[in-house]
């Protein structure tokens, strides 16, 4: 079993606190995405479980053996890194099999293993070649291929995707994900760039000055973020932010925007948004709960009209900015029911997906 326990883990770079007290468990084959700004600890921390980088405090444990004194090489970890790290002058099969040769594992177990290996990844053809005669996702194969072949406990990926263009990071996504329901391991992963947590991960670890801002599943992490944090770093494009106050009204509450726009806050919500009557908080929504006006029987699907500003046309929908009060945000529209810029439009707001923050604390209320 290849369980990653993280205890209290701390780094520092002189007085610098890069990873500041994290704790996280990590199951047996599961996928997990650390996400975050740069500077935010993932890569650090990802490089203290790999043992590239010291530990200041705290405890590593992968499969019941505390690891934090062992050498990265006998830690039964793979790495692939951002820059493919490939020997220039060997073929694809001798960079692939170099860590067993090392390991001096026999003949006839390198060449099953590198076949096989090859076989999950598509590359069998470029067995032959050299680094400069692949392109940049065949390399990358080609180092995701030097790392099963070790069939290590834990799989741990440091970008490994943004050297690429945009369609084959796309494409490459696509087949990590096949890789990972073939080869059932353990795997950390590293990345800015939060559509690839959420298309990849079972988890997503969000990062944030050297900190776990949250912990959950992309569904938890859209529908449910718990910070300010969270709720603008996942999702594109991003969640709109609004100043607003609480109100009592009608026997309910109401979500104040400007003098003369406001909203009935959800029902059910009451006894979680009464205490912050008066006080300013910020309104949080996402593009696409703010559309064109369209026939509703839902209590929370609320009309409004307001004049637009840009439109941004996707193909299967439109980007429509409006301004509300003093802000600008985006919502998102079939293209043929938009209107105009610079003419008012219909829209309808759900909102069931609000969410109300206390700008004091920065957490979801």
């Amino acid at each position: 079993m290849a369980e990653i326990i993280l205890r209290d883990l701390w780094k520092f770079y002189d007085d610098v606190e890069a990873v500041r007290g994290i704790n996280l468990d990590i199951a047996h084959n599961e996928f997990i995405a650390l996400v975050g700004p740069s500077g935010c600890g993932k890569t650090t921390t990802l490089r203290m479980i790999a043992g590239l980088e010291d530990i200041t405090a705290g405890i590593i444990e992968v499969g019941d053996r505390i690891i934090n004194d062992v050498p990265p090489k006998d830690r039964d970890i793979a790495m692939v890194f951002q820059n493919y790290a490939l020997y220039p002058h060997m073929s694809v099969y001798q960079n692939m099999s170099f860590g067993l040769k090392l390991r001096k594992t026999p003949k006839d177990e390198i060449e099953r293993r590198v076949r096989a290996a090859a076989d999950i990844l598509n590359i069998g053809e470029l067995l032959e070649r050299r680094p400069k005669q692949l392109s940049g996702g065949q390399r990358q194969r080609v180092a995701m291929g030097r790392a099963i072949v070790r069939d290590p406990q834990v799989f741990l990926f440091d970008e490994p995707l943004s050297n690429l263009d945009a369609k084959l990071r796309v494409q490459m996504r696509t087949e990590i994900k096949k890789i990972h329901q073939r080869v059932k391991t353990t795997v950390v992963y590293v990345t800015h760039d939060q559509v690839e947590a959420m298309t990849l991960a079972d988890r997503i670890v969000v990062m944030n000055e050297g900190i776990i801002e949250q912990v959950g599943t992309p569904e938890e992490m859209y529908d449910a973020p718990q910070t300010l944090f969270v709720a603008s770093f996942i999702g594109s494009p991003s969640m709109n932010f609004l100043p607003c106050q609480v109100e009592a009204e009608n026997g309910g509450l109401a979500i104040r925007l400007t003098d003369n726009l406001s909203f009935a806050a959800p029902p059910d919500r009451g006894d979680r948004y009464s205490p912050y009557i008066g006080k300013p908080m910020l309104f949080g929504i996402r593009p696409e709960h703010i559309s064109d006006k369209r026939p509703h029987t839902e209590p929370t699907h609320l009309d409004f009209t307001s004049d637009v500003v840009v439109l941004e046309p996707m193909g299967i929908d439109t980007m429509v900015f409006i301004n509300v009060g003093e802000t600008e945000i985006t919502t998102r529209s079939r293209p043929r029911a938009v209107s105009q810029v610079g003419e008012p439009m219909d829209f309808t707001i759900d909102m069931a997906h609000m969410h109300l923050i206390d700008p004091e604390s920065e957490k979801v209320v």
